[in-house]
């Protein structure tokens, strides 16, 4: 699977399958975000992103196209996020999710209590107000 890094222009792309997911997009174009698309020799597989600098970051927008689900590539998508958090210095990611978390805990993510959140991942406007209160917010060393 290729991963491929989002230039500003190609937020658009990404935003239309975010908002078809129900997920977040008021704040892509926000410093300290990379978003990737993911492709494989059958064509588009899905996005990704990370959020933030340092050794916690958040994972952000993660979503397999519709007609590519079920098929086990959410699992490499999320391990190539992983690898690419882990080679630009991340040691944990975090992440908040009302819809899939039995999917990243499948993946070792962890519940964490939203009053031990690092300072960067607490003042994220993921964590302060994209997000509702009642998500999952799940852990995991990387690194």
């Amino acid at each position: 699977m290729n991963l491929v890094r989002l230039d500003p222009e190609q937020l658009a792309a990404l935003a239309d399958a975010l908002e078809a997911a129900s997920l977040p997009t008021s704040d892509l174009e926000a410093p300290d975000r990379q978003f990737y698309r993911f492709e494989d020799a059958i064509g588009m597989v899905g996005y990704g992103g990370l959020e933030g600098r340092g050794p916690d970051r958040l994972l952000r927008s993660v979503v397999v196209t519709t007609e590519r689900r079920g098929t086990g590539l959410g699992g490499i998508l999320l391990g190539q996020l992983e690898h690419a958090a882990a080679d630009g210095g991340a040691t944990s990611l975090y992440l908040l999710t009302t819809t899939a978390e039995g999917f990243f805990r499948r993946a070792g993510y962890m519940p964490v209590e939203r009053t031990r959140a690092p300072e960067p991942i607490a003042n994220s406007a993921e964590f302060r107000s994209l997000c509702p209160a009642s998500a999952a917010f799940l852990f995991k060393r990387i690194c």
